[in-house]
């Protein structure tokens, strides 16, 4: 298989057209070439009046030997390299062990596929409910203003990322091509075929509740248990090794290797941990608010003429901004043509997220404008102190709304200026159940307030528009990273519980889909490994 790259195509080229190109790049006949696919599509916008595709293709060719040697020089032409995930073990034909997963966020479903491919039928459990019901719960929660504490945006299985842009790409490294295999197993769950090969994939949230049902029997195919409504409310160790976990019906379940991926929002379990000594520390995150704009104005900024073109889709960006005052603002979970959702998981608190469906051809674009803080940012040195500075906000932002989930907001003109916000503009806010105009200023710290102020008209300069006066901000974003590390060793292991392995993002661990997924299979891997070298560990 050889590998061409910067096969470039226009925005309207036929299908047919990539063969021809694949052709003209390895100078062969049409009888020379026996197959070929799309490895990776993406597009390059630096010139907006003369946007193309950018392909990499995987081409297979009758004497390739012959044919490297002749295009030696040509370096858009190698040998494909061998990008095969292979799982590292296999369950004993006798194992006793067998591994339990807390979480069904896509941390704790590609830990328990993985676990399940290699023969050691793990036990999940998810505290809220199957997909369909939470997605039920959900709207309830938009419509009616009724919270479901245990099934709602952070609770229920898929995790946040279902209620969210379904983003499903990265910047991690992938040596061992998990990523690969994560996009390829989605897309057997029922998740498009372009997602294994154009350069940003997303799902959105209508197609990710069917491929999370679909990841699930999957799991129970091969062997594994899901229980749903099973909420872990106790760690059961003796002589600093995990032995079971008590649920919150006071039943018990004996396990010697327990995956942790309980999601950034799991407040509660962070507490239990720290009252059990599992070793927990602060850890930086960032806060801020949601943005919209048009998205016919982002599309035409950032794809001139091209902007609207269906085959380039609804147009993204990414912005950073280094303050006087030593904070960094940058955008965050940007969602073309989507809409800011209400992400509460606790009462008396407004927290907002962004959320795209797979067309994102709503009216808005929205991202996080949000300002990275610190331990030190804290009131004390607590291990749960982001908690509670977490909490604080959105508490604020909940009696600044009106005390009913609804969410204060502000116009970017009157943010500016200082001076409250008393109707909204041109640009509808999309967020449910309800908005609120405020002044905003005092929903996060001074610190946050003069790097956003500061941000803004900066990001203005690089997207013409971003800082117009009928943009709106909705306070707050809050949940962008977990607020704890659980600390673990080189072997993924907690420091100081042997048998518990903290992953993905409520562990500190990843950020993001497909981050949180990859670090679920490692620690999934690193169980594999222990169990068939050392038994019972």
């Amino acid at each position: 298989m050889l590998r061409l790259t910067e096969v470039r195509l226009d925005l309207d080229h036929r299908e047919g057209d990539i063969k021809v190109a694949v052709l003209r790049a390895l100078g062969i006949t049409e009888g020379e070439l026996t197959g070929f696919r799309v490895r990776r599509r993406g597009h390059d916008a630096r010139h907006n009046g003369q946007i193309m595709y950018v392909y990499t293709i995987d081409a297979e060719v009758r004497d390739e030997p012959r044919l490297l040697r002749r295009l030696q020089h040509n370096h858009h032409v190698a040998r494909a390299p061998d990008e095969s995930y292979s799982f590292p073990a296999q369950a004993p034909a006798k194992n006793g062990s067998r591994p339990v997963v807390i979480g069904t966020g896509p941390c704790g479903l590609f830990a328990a596929l993985a676990l399940a491919h290699m023969g050691f039928r793990p036990l999940v459990l998810e505290r809220g409910h199957s997909v369909r019901q939470r997605s039920r719960d959900v709207w309830d929660f938009w419509r009616r203003r009724h919270l479901h504490p245990e099934s709602n945006v952070q609770f229920g299985e898929g995790g946040a990322g279902t209620f969210s842009d379904g983003k499903l790409h990265t910047g991690i490294k992938d040596r061992n091509h998990r990523v690969r295999y994560i996009l390829q197993e989605l897309a057997g769950c029922g998740a498009p075929e372009e997602i294994t090969y154009i350069s940003k994939p997303h799902i959105g949230t209508l197609r990710l509740v069917k491929v999370v049902e679909n990841l699930r029997h999957r799991i129970v195919a091969l062997g594994g248990e899901v229980r749903f409504e099973s909420h872990v409310t106790d760690i059961l160790i003796e002589d600093g090794a995990v032995r079971g976990l008590m649920l919150a019906d006071g039943a018990t379940i004996g396990a010697d290797h327990v995956v942790l991926a309980i999601g950034h929002s799991a407040r509660d379990t962070f507490r239990m941990l720290y009252r059990r000594n599992v070793h927990i520390e602060p850890k930086p995150f960032s806060i801020g608010f949601r943005i919209e704009h048009p998205q016919h104005m982002i599309n035409a900024v950032r794809f001139g003429q091209h902007g609207g073109t269906p085959a380039l889709g609804a147009a993204d960006y990414k912005l950073v901004h280094h303050c006087s005052n030593d904070r960094s603002v940058y955008s965050f979970c940007m969602c073309p043509g989507g809409q800011v959702v209400a992400a509460a998981s606790e009462t008396g608190g407004v927290v907002t997220n962004g959320m795209s469906h797979y067309s994102r051809n709503e009216r808005n674009a929205n991202s996080g404008i949000v300002v990275g803080i610190t331990p030190a940012d804290f009131a004390d040195t607590h291990a749960l102190a982001g908690v509670a500075f977490q909490r604080d906000l959105e508490a604020k932002a909940f009696e600044l709304g009106g005390a009913d989930y609804s969410a204060p907001v502000q116009l970017v003109g009157d943010f500016l200026a200082g001076r409250p916000s008393t109707a909204l503009g041109s640009v509808t806010p999309s967020y449910t159940p309800g908005v609120t105009p405020a002044d905003l200023s005092g929903s996060l710290p001074g610190y946050a307030i003069s790097a956003i102020r500061e941000a803004l008209p900066a990001f203005g300069r690089i997207i013409t528009g971003f800082a117009m006066d009928d943009a709106v901000l909705t306070a707050v974003e809050t949940r962008t990273s977990s607020p704890v590390r659980i600390t673990r060793n080189e072997l993924l292991e907690s420091v100081n519980t042997k048998g518990l392995f903290p992953a993905g993002e409520g562990a500190g661990y990843a950020g993001g889909i497909i981050s949180a997924a990859v670090d679920g299979m490692r620690v999934a891997e690193a169980i594999a490994l222990k169990i068939t070298q050392h038994g019972r560990g």
